[in-house]
C-alpha cells in the first residue's frame, strides 16, 4: 500500500493521486471513492461555504478523482488493451430520501447516485463498471451525530462496525461483478438491499395543454396512485 495526501478535489492534484497508483502498481483496476465530511445545519442555517465544502468534497471529488481513472482505461481500451475496471462510488441513506438537519449532504449524496446511473451508462463500451453503496456504520461522521445509536455493544454482532461494509466493495471490486453496473446498495450490519430508485410513475395524458384549474385534480389523482415514498431521516 502506499499514502498520498492529494486533494481529491483538486483537478490536478486528482490527477497525481490516480498517476501515483499506476507508477507504484503498474495498473489500475478500481477506484473507490469514499472521503467525506459533514457540516450539519438546517437548511435556514446553512451558510455559502458549508454548501460549497460539502458539494466540494463528496460530489467534485468523485468526479475528479474518476475522470482522470477513467481516462486512463479509456487510453487502454483504444489501444487495444481489455479494460476489466471497476468505479464504487459512495452515497448515502441520506442522499436515497433525504435527512432533516442534511441538505447539503444529502443533496451532493443524491448526486452521486445519479452520477452513478450516468457512468453506468456511459462508460460500459469500454469495460468499466459504476456501483455505488449507502453504507451505514460507526465513521468520524457519525458516531458524534448519531451517539446512541452508533455505540458499540459490549457483547455479540456489532452491526455499526465499519468492517461489515467492507466485503461488499471487495466484491464490486472484483472480477465477479463484472455483470452488475449502474446499482446502489444500502448495507448495514449483516443486511444488504438493492435500492429502487426513482422511476416512472402513474400517469395521466390528456393529450393537449392543462388549465391551471385542472391541475389539482390530476395530482391528486396521481397521488392516490402512487406508492407512498419513504420518509424522509428525522421525521
Amino acid at each position: 500500500a502506499i499514502a498520498n495526501g492529494s486533494d481529491i478535489a483538486d483537478w490536478t492534484q486528482a490527477g497525481a493521486l490516480v498517476r501515483a497508483a499506476i507508477d507504484a502498481f503498474g495498473r489500475l483496476d478500481v477506484v473507490v471513492n469514499n472521503a467525506g465530511f459533514v457540516r450539519d445545519r438546517m437548511f435556514v442555517s446553512t451558510s455559502e461555504a458549508e454548501w460549497d465544502a460539502i458539494l466540494r468534497v463528496h460530489l467534485k471529488g468523485h468526479f475528479c478523482v474518476t475522470r482522470h481513472a477513467c481516462d486512463h482505461w479509456r487510453a487502454e481500451s483504444k489501444a487495444g488493451r481489455t479494460v476489466d475496471a471497476r468505479i464504487i462510488n459512495t452515497s448515502s441513506g441520506a442522499g436515497l430520501q433525504g435527512s432533516v438537519g442534511q441538505s447539503a449532504y444529502s443533496a451532493a449524496k443524491a448526486g452521486i447516485a445519479a452520477l452513478t446511473l450516468v457512468q453506468a451508462a456511459e462508460l460500459a463500451r469500454y469495460g468499466i463498471t459504476s456501483n455505488a453503496i449507502a453504507p451505514s456504520a460507526r465513521t468520524r461522521m457519525t458516531e458524534g451525530v448519531f451517539a446512541d445509536m452508533m455505540k458499540a455493544p459490549e457483547s455479540g454482532f456489532d452491526v455499526m462496525d465499519p468492517a461489515n461494509v467492507s466485503p461488499l466493495v471487495v466484491w464490486l471490486g472484483s472480477a465477479e461483478s463484472k455483470s452488475v453496473t449502474g446499482c446502489t446498495f444500502e448495507v448495514a450490519g449483516g443486511k444488504i438491499s438493492l435500492a429502487d430508485g426513482w422511476r416512472a410513475g402513474p400517469a395521466v395524458d390528456k393529450g393537449a395543454r392543462f388549465e391551471p384549474d385542472e391541475i389539482g385534480g390530476v395530482v391528486h389523482e396521481l397521488l392516490k396512485k402512487a406508492v407512498p415514498a419513504q420518509k424522509v431521516y428525522g421525521t
